[in-house]
């Protein structure tokens, strides 16, 4: 059974600028604003036909559960699994987690982690694609960093060069699965609105159809986009550092509830590889508990957690 293999960011490598020379096409340009702007005018749109009466239970259960189901695939298999290798999981597992993470309509499953470890090799300086700092000037004003948050936050997705994902992620293209589901991502964007399209349609004909369409599609992947976008710029910017990191990476609580985990930023910084991001007992860590309940049942291994004197020997106050 093919695994996946110790991730290029967790080596000390020196990446010259030929990492991000191609300029991202300008019709993938069109397609990221598209899937930016669109859930927003969703949001919009659902928000005048449920104003009073069209939005009930039975919306708001589609809603959360496109949320967790896009999100949680996000966190478990795109970021923790095939970024990280925080854990090992048996191939069916990999696939269904690449189907979700493929519904949360945040890019291609190697695109993804390619971007991903270029921003923990580089992060907070010249060529990490989304730090709210790196483009600081000296004596920055607060126009400047309004500026570089707004960078930081989408801002990237339409101004960044492509990462060259055969440096930072040859595994994953050496892996037929994980190309297969890069190749399609088109398809689960599909699927991660028919799923609510059709889920509304049971709990309310034609019309819940098309609130189903609306909220738990363009709306949810609205809300889902903006709260792993904050990891990226509010979590660099606003919380607690606990650890040393070599970035401004922050533990934010909001982050942390919101992001199923992800927020617990400055832990994950200074230990990329562990698949516990919430590492105090009142951090709670969703895609943490749900990794603990895979294991059990035999479906994961390997779990990385770092041990108490790791953490000890990087505590920023020690």
């Amino acid at each position: 059974m093919t695994q996946l293999q110790t991730p290029a960011t967790e080596v000390e490598l020196q990446h010259e600028h030929s990492d991000v020379e191609k300029v991202v096409d300008p019709k993938q340009k069109a397609i990221i604003l598209t899937s930016v702007i669109l859930p927003f005018v969703a949001l919009a749109v659902g928000v005048y036909f449920a104003w009073g009466h069209a939005f009930d239970w039975s919306q708001l259960g589609i809603v959360l559960f496109m949320y967790f189901f896009s999100g949680l695939g996000v966190t478990l298999g795109y970021h923790r699994l095939f970024t990280h290798s925080s854990y090992q999981a048996v191939r069916p597992l990999q696939f269904v987690l690449g189907v979700m993470a493929g519904m949360a309509v945040e890019g291609p499953l190697i695109w993804w982690v390619a971007t991903h470890r270029r921003h923990h090799q580089h992060s907070d300086c010249e060529l990490d694609p989304h730090s709210p700092h790196a483009a600081l000037p000296p004596n920055a004003t607060f126009r400047d960093r309004v500026k570089c948050f707004i960078h930081a936050h989408v801002g990237w997705l339409i101004t960044d060069h492509e990462t060259d994902s055969m440096r930072y992620a040859p595994d994953l293209e050496a892996d037929p699965m994980m190309r297969m589901l890069s190749r399609y991502f088109p398809l689960l964007v599909i699927l991660g609105l028919a799923l609510p399209t059709g889920l509304g349609w049971l709990a309310g004909g034609a019309y819940g159809a098309l609130l189903g369409f609306l909220w738990g599609g363009l709306a949810r992947i609205a809300l889902l986009h903006h709260i792993t976008w904050s990891i990226n710029s509010v979590c660099h910017v606003w919380g607690a550092k606990t650890f040393r990191s070599g970035d401004e990476s922050r533990n934010n609580v909001l982050m942390g509830l919101l992001g199923f985990g992800e927020g617990w930023h400055n832990n994950h910084h200074a230990f990329p590889t562990s698949a516990r991001h919430g590492l105090q007992w009142w951090q709670f860590d969703l895609s943490w508990t749900l990794i603990r309940v895979l294991e059990t049942c035999g479906l994961v291994w390997k779990v990385k957690v770092p041990t108490a004197e790791r953490q000890r020997e990087k505590l920023l106050h020690a």
